[in-house]
Formats: C-alpha cells, structure tokens, sequence
C-alpha cells in the first residue's frame, strides 16, 4: 500500500488518526460484561459474563482464505508484507447476501462528505446487494449529535457508536433503541456469515449491551498501541545506542539536547512513562481499576502513577523536552517535530511508523525511524496492561425489520472481509482505475479515493486485527514483531474486556486528572499536589465507586 492507501486494522478507519481522540480511541483487549447504574429507561444493571455470555456469543471460525505472512502471536495483529495482484484475489463472500434493500445509517466524519452517488458508494451497494444511504454527521460534534437523535423517534435505521461517545444517556440509549442482534449471530448462526464469524471473540464481547449482543465491534490488537519511536537515522549518525532503562533515558537525552542548535531529545513521553512504570491503561475508565490481593486499587492510587509523573518532570526539569511541548502543545505537532528533526524521540500511535515512514520517503531518501521496545522501571522487563478488543461499534434500530437486520449483516460480513479478497479492496480501494490504481505492483489511492474511500462502509465490518502495508514490507514486519514482543509482557486487568458505563453521579470524577498530570510534569504543580487530589477523590466518591465496581466483580467475576 502507498501513504494514501488504507493500512492496518483498526486504522483502515483513517478517521481515527486525524482526531482529538484517536490515541485515546485505538484500542484493543478481550473478554465482556455490559454494566450500568440503573435509573433511567433502558438501563441494565449488573453485568453479562460467563455462561450467560457464552449464550450470546457467536461461535468463532477463524478465516482460512488468506494466511498472513506474519501470524498473530501474544496478542499481536497479523502482518501482511505483499501486495496481491487483482486476479489473485481470494472471494469471501461467493453470492450477495443482500436483498437489494435500503438502509440508512448514521456514522461520524472528519472531513467534507462525498456526494451520496459517488462510484465507490454505487459499486459496494451493487455488490452487496443493500442501497445504503449514508448520513455523514461531523465528527468534532458527533456525540453532541448522536445524544440528539438517540433521544428522539425518528432514529436512522443503523448508528455507528465510538466508543469515547459513550457518555452521559447514550448508552441508556443504546440498551432502550438497539436491536438484539442474539437471534442472527449467536452461536453457530453467525457461520451464515463466515467473514464475521471470524471475528475474535474478544471482540464479541465487547459487543454486549444490556445483556444483550447489540453491536458489530471493530476488533483490534489489546497490546498498547503507544510507541516510543526514534530517529534511528541520526542515532546512528550520531552514534547514540537506544536507552534500556529510565535514568539512562535521562541521562542520554541531556548529552543530546543541544538547544542552540534546536535539537532536543525528545517530546511529551507520559504515555510512555506509563507504560514504562507499569501503570494502568488510562483509555478505558474500568481499566483504571484492577484487584491488588484483596482490595481493588484505581491507577491514580499507585505508586506507579506517581514514578511515572515525576520521570516525566524530570525530563522538562532538565530542558530535554522540545518546548512546544512544555508550552503544552504536546501532542498537535509532535510528529512534525520528529520528522523535522528538532526531537529524537516521541510516541504515538505505532500506525505512524508507517505513515511517517511513507510520508518521508518522497522527501528524504536517508530518513530512517523506528520504535524502541519499552523498558521496565529498573530497566528490566516491563509489566504493560491490554487495552480493550474493540472500542467502536455500530447498532441497528429496534424498529428496523427482521430484512433489515439481515441486510445489515449482509453489508457487515462484506466489510468485515480479510485482506487478500476482492471484498477488502472494494471496502479498503474502492473502484479500480477510478478510486485507485496500481503503481510499481502496488495499488494507489488516486485523489477521488482519497476523498471518497474513507468514513462509511468500513465501519460496519472489520476482519481480525491485521496490519497490511506492502509497499513498506520492513516497517510492516517490524511494527508487528514490536507488538509481539510487547505482547509477551502484557498483562489483563480485573475488567479487561467489560463493556463498563459508570453511573452518572460519578462519571465526571476523575475528570481533572489528565490536566493535573500535564501541569505536574511542567512544573507548574507538584506530587503533593496529585495525592492531594486522589484524597479528594476519594472523599467525593472514589470510594463508593470502588465499592461498587467490587460490587461488579463479585457478582459477576471477571471476564479475562
């Protein structure tokens, strides 16, 4: 693929990368449970976990129509290094499962929509065999939207939901006004549609809402997806070795900073030091929770919190961080940064390996990057906690017809269709010679796909997690391999893999906190000050929330 092409799964959805959210979206993990706080129509409170799950799950049958060049292992996505020519593409889908139907359907967009009859639109409908009518809503604004229409009668026939818009009455919403999807996917029903049968069970559960199986999930790998990654270039030029530890971190960033020369070692490394020192994940509010021998312990209350926070101050205490960071734009511009060669080092989302990689490659021939494995505390192994299995979902209405639903799975087992098949590049491409072409053996997003290939029939079905970038077979090997061998040092959470909706009265609790990280690490507020904070915390119903996310635990077990 080329740097307009689709890449990895779940960033097929390009929209995820371009996004206030995106780091905070892209996720992985496993296991289930739907829970809410009563109170309001709808609501379901308690959770679904062991043999009630195991009823509602699809049975899993993994695809054999392609195998990949790099197999999944500890938790990793799959790798594909090749490009497939057209007339060797596999068929998934041998007959149109569509009843040549309409749905409407509701998703989030970043960017400006394409006209409803544009010839991707038109191709996957006649392939299908479902007229779908997209209503594109702004993607900045989305949740204000959705809230909107979940709260009225006139709901689209489908509504894609991420999962960061789970808020305040939405998922009151998604239990009251979405479809047990039970009666055409559990069990040995899902094989009618073998593409999202091969959908990791993980993800499945993920699905459950309201103690019932509601969504079609985006699966993606539970092995974090922030990497330190560095100018392996100019280490080399320089002759720097790749730091193994915390304090050789700091010290290597202090010979490295030349500020004169507008060279600084790195930019903003929190998310790193997180998962350095062996702190919870923080995407996911039910992962900020995990038992501790006999008492369940939140991530702001552990020591590991703090180390972490003050290795990140230490690092802006010694004028190593770029200072547009420490002016608090640590995120916007990060990337633009490293590749300009003004840091060394920065994370994000490991999908930037390849797209730095392919963007710089037009540019700078020497230009050579690459992500560090992440070290622990003592600069041994690390301790690193799973993200969740699926973090975006799509529903269908409970007013739609039995057809309805049925041609929605229709539509979703297409998309959901593995690389290496006719369905993925229609889904992934779009129209050939029109949306795409091939170019040196590789197939090339012309402006048209740019425009039209993204934010619509790929959020309805994704196949298992998988990252497909031919036109950059080393990169795609070695961001796989990364995921690998930090898969081995991953751990699972006491509610990894629920599906958790905290009651309202405490959902904004912790709120505060990630402002707090961010002016500690600048200097701006001390350690005290954060544990100041957790006692107020507690005090204001961080216990109570503990009593009853224990209250969960016990009722229902954990899910790993």
């Amino acid at each position: 693929m080329t740097p307009n092409a689709a890449s990895s799964g779940p960033s097929r959805r390009s929209f995820l990368a371009s996004t206030a959210v995106a780091t905070a979206a892209v996720a992985g993990g496993m296991p289930l449970l739907a829970a809410c706080g009563g109170g309001q129509e709808g609501r379901k409170d308690g959770a679904t976990s062991g043999k009630d799950a195991e009823k509602l799950l699809p049975a899993f049958v993994a695809s054999s129509v392609v195998a990949p060049d790099i197999p999944a292992k500890n938790g990793s996505a799959a790798g594909f290094t090749k490009a497939i020519p057209t007339a060797d593409l596999k068929t998934s889908v041998p007959k149109k499962l569509g009843s040549g139907g309409t749905l409407k359907i509701m998703a989030p967009f970043w960017g400006t929509p394409p006209k409803g009859d544009n010839p991707y639109y038109t191709a996957m409908n006649e392939a299908i065999g479902v007229k779908v009518a997209w209503q594109n809503q702004d993607g900045v604004t989305y949740d204000q939207k959705l809230g909107a229409v979940l709260a009225s009668s006139d709901i689209p026939d489908a509504v894609v939901v991420p999962g960061w818009n789970l808020n305040g009455r939405i998922p009151s919403a998604v239990n009251a006004k979405f479809a047990d999807l039970g009666p055409y996917l559990s069990g040995d029903k899902v094989k009618e549609y073998p593409n999202l049968a091969a959908v990791p069970t993980e993800a499945w559960q993920r699905g459950i809402f309201g103690g019932k199986l509601r969504a079609i999930p985006m699966p993606g790998s539970y092995v974090t997806d922030i990497a330190p990654m560095y100018r392996r270039d100019l280490f080399k030029k320089k002759g720097y070795s790749v730091p193994k530890s915390p304090d050789e971190f700091l010290s290597w960033a202090k010979e490295a900073t030349d500020a004169r020369s507008k060279l600084w070692a790195c930019d903003d490394m929190k998310w790193t030091a997180f998962n350095v020192f062996g702190v919870l994940p923080g995407s996911d509010k039910a992962l900020w929770w995990n038992m501790d021998g006999d008492k369940l312990i939140n991530r702001i209350e552990t020591d590991e919190y703090l180390e972490a926070l003050e290795w990140v101050r230490k690092l802006y205490a010694a004028k190593v961080v770029h200072p547009d960071a420490v002016n608090g734009k640590a995120g916007g511009n990060s990337g633009n940064r490293f590749t300009a060669g003004e840091v060394l080092v920065y994370n994000n989302n490991i999908s930037d390996w390849w797209g730095k990689t392919a963007e710089q490659g037009t540019k700078k021939s020497d230009f050579d990057m690459a992500a560090f494995d992440i070290f622990g505390p003592d600069g041994g192994d690390p301790t690193l906690w799973a993200s969740q299995p699926a973090n975006i979902f799509t529903f269908v209405s409970n007013k739609a017809s039995e057809q309805q639903i049925k041609d929605f799975l229709a539509l979703c087992n297409f998309c959901a269709a593995p690389y290496g098949t006719k369905e993925f590049m229609l889904t992934a491409y779009g129209v050939e010679g029109t949306d795409y072409e091939f170019k040196g053996g590789l197939p090339t997003k012309t402006q048209q796909g740019i425009n039209e290939v993204n934010g619509a029939f790929d959020y309805t079905g994704n196949p298992a997690p998988y990252i497909a970038q031919p036109d950059l077979p080393d990169v795609a090997r070695s961001m796989v391999e990364w995921q690998q061998r930090m898969g081995a040092f991953t751990k699972k959470s006491s509610f990894f893999g629920l599906t958790v909706t905290e009651p309202n009265r405490w959902a904004n609790l912790a709120d505060d906190f990630e402002q707090l990280e961010d002016d500690v690490v600048r200097g701006r507020k001390k350690i005290s000050d954060v544990q100041q904070a957790v006692s107020d915390w507690k005090s204001k119903g961080g216990d109570d929330l503990r009593d009853w996310y224990k209250k969960l635990l016990d009722d229902n077990g954990s899910a790993k």
